[in-house]
């Protein structure tokens, strides 16, 4: 028998209280995909935990396997082509991968959401924002028409959505980029989520709207002690809201690390690589480097480490053994990589030659 709504809030309520198991875990995660015959592996072992009101960021290039692991976690991936192979996925201790859909669809919104990256194309172009919010008030907790729409003026005002009363009935289009990221925020807490996964959320936005919108999920992270998922490619975003970062790459984890230590000390050369192409306030620079190359065709992973045919530090071992993630410097530090502890001290060389 499926759980009642209240059975839902009760439970929610139970399991906020328990202690020990993290608020969100993702175990070991792969994902491929069936494409013409061959098998393409978009997530490889990601792994990580989100504590309440934690943010992690999942940052790497496109195609890294950020988003197709959020689908995953989300329960959202279509299948097929899509198959999770391996991993486990737990919201406060309670697997979710593997439960049935009527089931899963009872948590998304309600206990685990997701804004996604393209708020136009995520948004219905032929109803109204007002007739989307309420939506979410009128299947999920039963509200009748009116105190849904109440609702959902309430939320748009949190949101920071002006004269939002008088633009229930406007449709996205109506709204500008900014309006509309708001839009899907609001969609997104409406149930008061316990985990939020923000897939890009500032993507196509200028800095100054981008700025915003990263402060007001700050504003509401902190209002309701959810906990989130920062997916971006984009380590300007990354370092003032991240409590730790997961540097993604060809499907696999390159290194994670409390935010501050991985922008002071990185002990991955892709990590290195991400900081070395983007400019850097805090200290003295040169001109910006590129990583040279283009990732590996997922179709196509080479042997070793999937970084080496890019890696300034490659060596014969790198093509032939893939690296296991260590721990290096404090705990929480840990990276894939034969040569981290050399990669890691070589960052407090380079701090100290900077401090001096």
């Amino acid at each position: 028998m499926e759980p009642t709504k209240d059975e839902l809030t009760k439970n929610k309520a139970k399991n906020k209280a328990e202690d020990g198991a993290p608020l969100l875990e993702v175990e070991d995660l792969h994902v491929r995909f069936k494409v013409r015959g061959r098998n393409v592996h978009a997530v490889n072992g990601l792994s990580y935990t989100l504590a309440e009101g934690e943010t992690v960021a999942i940052l790497g290039e496109s195609g890294s396997g950020k988003s197709v692991a959020a689908q995953a976690v989300m329960g959202i991936l279509d299948t097929p082509p899509a198959e999770i192979t391996r991993g486990a996925v737990r919201l406060r201790g309670e697997e979710l991968l593997g439960l049935p859909e009527r089931r899963r669809r009872t948590y998304r919104g309600d206990r685990i959401s997701m804004i996604f990256q393209d708020a136009l194309s995520a948004l219905n172009p032929v109803f109204t924002v007002g007739d989307q919010i309420c939506e979410m008030y009128e299947v999920h907790r039963g509200m009748r028409r009116k105190d849904a729409k109440a609702k959902a003026v309430e939320l748009m005002e949190r949101v920071r959505i002006p004269s939002a009363r008088q633009r229930l009935g406007d449709y996205p289009h109506q709204f500008s980029g900014g309006m509309r990221q708001r839009i899907m925020i609001a969609m997104a807490l409406a149930l008061e989520p316990d985990v939020l996964i923000a897939d890009e959320p500032t993507t196509a936005l200028d800095v100054t709207v981008q700025a915003q919108i990263m402060r007001l999920l700050a504003d509401l992270q902190d209002e309701l002690r959810m906990g989130l998922v920062l997916i971006t490619h984009d380590l300007g975003v990354v370092a003032g809201v991240a409590d730790r970062i997961v540097v993604m790459y060809a499907g696999t984890v390159a290194e994670q690390a409390p935010a501050r230590e991985l922008y002071a000390r990185p002990a991955h050369p892709y990590t290195v690589g991400l900081l070395a192409s983007v400019p850097r306030l805090d200290r003295r620079s040169g001109p910006l480097v590129p990583i040279k190359g283009a990732p590996p065709n997922p179709a196509a992973l080479p042997p070793g480490c999937p970084f080496q045919p890019r890696c300034p530090r490659a060596e014969a071992i790198c093509s032939e053994e893939r690296p296991p993630l260590i721990q290096v410097g404090t705990a929480g530090h840990r990276a894939a990589c034969h040569f981290a502890e050399e990669v890691y001290g070589a960052g407090s060389d380079a701090n100290a030659d900077s401090d001096g």
